[in-house]
């Protein structure tokens, strides 16, 4: 026979062989989208004629290493797979409507083989043998409900199953005549191009080849491909347990596995830009620095232990797995914007610091990236920024040295939005940002304060406790008679309503006794709060030189609540602003020192 032979072939020929779903492939990962497009598809073509015939792609297979007399499917298992789950369900369905003729569909799923001692035996054509496909297999086989289970294969195929029959009962009506003549189309015009080849490296080149460089196929699949091939068989194993705990770990955190790979890419080598469609060709072209042929189970093993980090970067845990207040922050400022994770490209580079430089590098990069988002600045930039940054965070060694990197690129970028921060912080309102980004500001103005005063550690979801602390306009929304005598001019002004001047945070119980009271009188209530920004609206603590008066020794109470008194209080939460987020301004407050770095 020659070394590659490719010939057109029916899935009535494709499923006169057996095949075997080698351990290492990916899972059935086909969704119901994708499997009903293929019915619909093929339902379509039907209907045009039957003569006319339909091809639905390629399939890769070699003699398997598993059994003699089967081929190791190395491409085209999806495809594969869901015509076979396809036969099942038309198998069950033509069996309930009163079919009795069903020897062809049933050979074409299960057929005599022979076995090693040369006896008859019963064999699937389709044989998966990796771990996640458990035994819903066995179940489509004998026409049993597929058992519940938690992993994604199991479900797809599951899914897969009742799509098909599905399509049976809704586009083909239930109609025995009208399944029969679908299954007859499907096995006799429906068609794959079969590449046989008579080796496992070959048929691994072959797959790379078709999939022309990831432009086809997913990078992670090209890539684990590549592995394989660089691989010595004795490895596989090894190998397809990591691999498998990737994709695993994966699905777990909900992340799309390309940007992960291009992320790894970025914060290991420092690769400003870098497309989806140019992962696997950057891979090759970059083999030598890199090593993926030459060690790939190093590779996989790295590429591994990133993935451990980043996971517990994305569940807010530092690198020691220990819970982080920061990244939770980060959490915080993202809350409804999942895409938004270039800030991981530093995280993973930083990855080998001590705990006391990764802390500090989480609060630098925490408060660069609220200074961005307030003074609107790009994020799609931030991908090339933080690669660039990342080749030089690895060097860095020690605390000095981290001080060094900080100043040139965090504190660097920040200067150049530091006037621009300022005056758009003085001029804020909780109309600026959404509501979480909003909360967050003012609850981290609220714990820096009292971190200050009081020490302790309160997380940021003790201020940002929708149901415990509550948004106070000091100037209420709803202004009466008494508070319009007091305020005078403005008392209606929305502008000066949302001010961030304008608003506090307070404990519930607190806030349905403010109410929408006139500040005489809200002014003896404000001192009950715990919160020391909140009480020094009206009264400042009495207790000589202390950390609580030096935390908010810049700021006055007021003694009466007018336009004024808010411009006042707003530029005193931009100056405690800058503080906060380390913001490099030379002409803000003095009195208010940068504690807490």
């Amino acid at each position: 026979m020659a070394a590659i032979e490719s010939r057109d072939v029916s899935v009535k020929e494709l499923f006169r062989d057996f095949y075997i779903v080698p351990s290492y492939q990916r899972e059935y990962v086909w969704k119901k989208v994708q499997v009903r497009q293929l019915l619909e598809d093929i339902r379509a073509e039907q209907q045009e004629g039957t003569s006319s015939e339909y091809f639905i792609g390629s399939l890769v297979v070699c003699p398997s290493q598993v059994r003699k007399g089967a081929d190791d499917l190395i491409d085209g298992q999806q495809r594969v797979t869901t015509l076979f789950i396809i036969l099942c369900a038309i198998r069950d369905r033509l069996s309930l409507l009163g079919e009795d003729s069903l020897e062809g569909i049933k050979k074409s799923i299960v057929d005599v083989d022979t076995d090693q001692d040369g006896n008859d035996c019963l064999r699937s054509h389709l044989e998966p043998q990796y771990k996640d496909a458990g035994n819903a297999f066995n179940d489509l086989i004998e026409g049993n409900p597929i058992k519940k289970s938690e992993t994604r294969s199991i479900k797809n195929i599951s899914v897969a199953y009742s799509t098909a029959k599905q399509f049976l009962l809704d586009d083909l009506e239930d109609s025995r005549d009208e399944i029969r003549k679908f299954f007859g189309y499907l096995m006799k015009n429906v068609k794959l191009i079969k590449i046989y080849t008579d080796s496992f490296g070959r048929a691994l080149k072959i797959f790379e080849t078709i999939n022309d460089r990831g432009i086809g196929l997913n990078a992670m699949d090209l890539l684990k491909n590549l592995l394989f091939m660089s691989a010595d068989e004795r490895e596989f194993e090894y190998l397809k347990e990591c691999w498998k705990s990737i994709v695993d770990d994966l699905y777990k955190i909900n992340e799309k596995p390309l940007r992960f790979l291009r992320y790894f890419i970025f914060s290991t080598w420092g690769v400003p830009r870098l497309a989806k469609d140019e992962l696997y060709e950057w891979l090759i072209n970059n083999d030598e620095k890199i090593g993926l042929k030459n060690s790939p189970v190093a590779f996989t093993e790295r590429l591994r232990e990133a993935l451990e980090a980043y996971a517990g970067f994305l569940n807010k845990k530092d690198r020691y797995g220990k819970d982080s207040y920061t990244l939770e922050n980060i959490s915080f400022l993202y809350r409804k914007h999942t895409s938004a994770r270039q800030y991981l490209v530093l995280l993973l580079a930083g990855r080998h610091l001590s705990s006391e430089i990764f802390s500090v590098l989480c609060r630098d990069i925490e408060s660069f990236l609220f200074v961005c988002i307030l003074v609107k600045e790009e994020i799609r930039t931030f991908e090339a920024l933080f690669a660039r940054w990342s080749l030089r965070l690895t060097k860095v060694k020690s605390m000095e040295d981290y001080r060094n990197f900080a100043k040139e690129t965090f504190q660097a970028q920040k200067r150049k939005h530091a006037n621009k921060f300022y005056a758009t912080f003085k001029g804020m309102d909780d109309r600026s940002l959404p509501k979480y980004q909003f909360d967050y500001v003012l609850g981290k103005l609220t714990q820096h304060v009292d971190k200050n005063a009081y020490g302790g550690n309160h997380p940021l979801s003790y201020y940002c406790n929708s149901k415990e602390v509550h948004l106070e306009h000091i100037l209420p929304k709803n202004s009466n008679g008494d508070v319009f005598k007091e305020f005078g001019l403005g008392v209606d002004d929305p502008r000066l309503i949302s001010s961030i001047g304008n608003l506090a945070l307070v404990e519930k119980s607190i806030n349905m006794s403010l109410g929408n009271k006139p500040f005489s009188q809200k002014r003896r209530i404000y001192p009950k709060s715990r919160y020391l920004l909140t009480r020094i609206i009206s009264e400042r603590p009495d207790i000589g030189d202390t950390a609580i008066d030096r935390a908010v020794l810049h700021m006055h109470p007021f003694d009466k609540w007018d336009k004024n008194s808010i411009h006042q209080r707003a530029e005193w939460l931009a100056d405690l602003a800058c503080a906060v987020w380390d913001v490099p301004i030379d002409d803000y407050g003095k009195g208010l020192e940068m504690e807490g770095r």
